[in-house]
């Protein structure tokens, strides 16, 4: 595993819209390792292929309950609403109040092309809307309602 560089706000390939995954192999497993060790190293929960400079349909979540690998994921269905922070390793130092939806279902396949289906909530549901985000060229921002400062969420200074 390898840590590898978080392309940061301002590269093109943050706004462009990523591939679908068609080759399940070491190369994919070996990507999406390196992407937990570098989301690990950031301080992240989530971390999404444009993020390290991979324009394919992937990403990784740990909200602190384990290891999430999400291929080709499709959100299916939403329910409800959820107000809170939300910041980004491509956007350092950078937060802000979003509405993301409170319950979200996913579609999506794992490191071996097996199909999987996981209901989200909170943390988790914001977590995978975000990830899922950055596959279509979206930043966080483009959700944010009313900006926040590191202090006023309680940021320690290490994620700054």
């Amino acid at each position: 595993m390898a840590i590898r560089n978080i392309v940061k706000e301002g590269d093109p390939i943050l706004n462009k819209v990523c591939r679908p995954v068609e080759k399940f192999d070491e190369k994919l497993g070996a990507l999406l390792d390196d992407m937990y060790e570098t989301m690990k190293d950031g301080d992240g929960v989530g971390l999404a292929g444009p993020q390290v400079g991979i324009l394919r349909r992937v990403f990784v979540i740990d909200i602190g309950d384990g290891r999430l690998e999400f291929v080709n994921p499709k959100i299916i269905k939403t329910k409800g609403e959820q107000e809170g922070s939300e910041g980004c390793l491509s956007c350092p130092g950078e937060f802000g109040i979003t509405i993301r939806p409170m319950f979200v279902t996913v579609e999506a396949q794992n490191r071996y092309g097996d199909q999987f289906t996981l209901n989200a909530e909170g943390l988790l549901a914001k977590a995978v809307c975000h990830e899922n985000d950055h596959l279509d060229g979206i930043l966080f921002k483009q959700h944010v309602i009313r900006k926040a400062t590191p202090e006023e969420l309680g940021i320690p200074d290490k994620v700054k």
